[in-house]
């Protein structure tokens, strides 16, 4: 057995940084910027107001109440067109420019109209009063966002607000996820003598997918030579990486393996940890292929501690790990010593003392579906007796604790 920290190595070695690309921001949403973001142009471009009120010249306030004479109506979208003298005021409505001759703006629940033509200000206001000046929020040169930024929602606005509309990032891996065996069935179809419906290839996908990456489901492939070889070869040319599951076992007789030894530089590791100890890896063609032991839990913590880092990692991002936080083990969580790292399937939860807490989510068997899908989190136990009742472990966040809290960036 090779420890986890050499298989690690041995992947990410092997799966560097895509290259930069200019990506349209309406597709930029979780992408990681390669290059520094900076501002054109001002935000906001003009000085405007923040307020439903009336733009006026501060000094005109003094001694309130005072009435002023009313000269235009400046809506959001429209340029001023008279500037406002001493005892004038222009109507003005949120976001519209303000107006030359005026340096303040009276909300207009501080005013009441008099006539047609003329507005009783109540209340005196200085200089700027409700005025957004041009540039308040970004000026021009300033540099908005820095490589490394992984885009959200708000960054999408700001990068719109400025009229940016590519920005060179590094792109989506798009990753192939195939599944071999003629014992797979998928849908609701009756079960025939040793047929298994396939959840790893939905798992895997849907994983793939939860990283950032784009997926391509490559279906079932019987076992044949010609189908397994026709899918692994679909999926390198038409994807940045392929996901296979089953037949990485030291026993296994599978054409999977016979296929990836042929076509592609493969390593078969078995690693000192529990569950998934064999994994797969190559190159086929350049393309990266992970080979997932073929038991469900298996798999996906196979997918966890390999498939994810290298994908993130290709995508640019600096965080590639799920979080790692010290916990309460508030139930037994023993195990025997076998010279392996053990992944525990447990529920975390925030307690009243302000610490994650977790307790196990059920049968810890690598073919406990349910249990794992019961999980947030996987407990992390060096080799030994494993934890007691309130001792403390590391554990692996795979969604946020129960109970509130803030979890933390994946």
């Amino acid at each position: 057995m090779i420890p986890l920290g050499e298989a690690r190595r041995h992947v990410l070695d092997r799966v560097p940084r895509r290259v930069p690309a200019d990506l349209r921001v309406g597709d930029a949403l979780g992408l990681v910027l390669a290059e520094d973001v900076k501002a054109g142009e001002a935000v906001p471009p003009f000085a405007n107001t923040a307020m439903d009120g009336f733009a006026v010249y501060s000094a005109d306030t003094a001694g309130a109440p005072v009435e002023l004479e009313i000269v235009e109506t400046i809506a959001a979208g429209h340029a001023p067109t008279v500037t406002v003298g001493r005892g004038q005021a222009s109507r003005i409505f949120t976001g519209a420019p303000m107006p030359d001759g005026a340096d303040a703006v009276v909300m207009v629940e501080k005013t009441e109209t008099v006539a047609d033509a003329r507005v009783r200000v109540d209340v005196e206001v200085p200089v700027a009063n409700h005025v957004r000046p041009a540039g308040d929020d970004l000026s021009i040169g300033q540099t908005v966002f820095e490589a490394g930024v992984v885009l959200t929602p708000g960054h999408l606005g700001v990068l719109d607000s400025l009229g940016v509309e590519a920005v060179a990032a590094y792109p989506r891996m798009r990753v192939g996820v195939v599944s071999t065996g003629d014992e797979l069935v998928e849908g609701a179809v009756e079960l025939a003598p040793g047929q298994i419906r396939d959840s790893n290839r939905r798992t895997l996908l849907a994983l793939a997918s939860q990283a950032g990456c784009d997926v391509v489901d490559l279906g079932i492939a019987p076992d044949t030579e010609e189908a397994i070889t026709a899918a692994i070869r679909r999926g390198v040319e038409e994807c940045d990486a392929v996901l296979t599951s089953g037949g990485v076992s030291m026993g296994d007789i599978d054409l999977v393996r016979v296929i990836l030894d042929r076509i592609g530089d493969m390593r078969w590791m078995q690693i000192a940890i529990k569950p998934a100890k064999p994994f797969a890896f190559g190159l086929v063609e350049s393309t990266p292929v992970f080979g997932f032991p073929g038991n469900p839990v298996s798999s996906m913590v196979s997918f966890e501690l390999f498939g994810r880092p290298a994908l993130r990692q290709a995508m640019g991002h600096e965080q590639i790990d799920r979080p790692i936080v010290r916990a309460v083990a508030d139930g037994d969580l023993g195990r025997r010593s076998d010279a392996k790292v053990h992944f525990a399937r447990v529920v975390a939860s925030y307690g009243g003392d302000g610490r994650v807490h977790v307790t196990s989510s059920g049968g810890q068997g690598s073919h406990h579906l349910g249990a794992m899908a019961a999980a947030n989190a996987l407990a992390i136990l060096p080799d030994g007796e494993g934890v007691e009742p309130g001792g403390d472990v590391d554990v692996m966040l795979l969604a946020e604790p129960a109970g509130g809290g803030s979890f933390p960036p994946s």
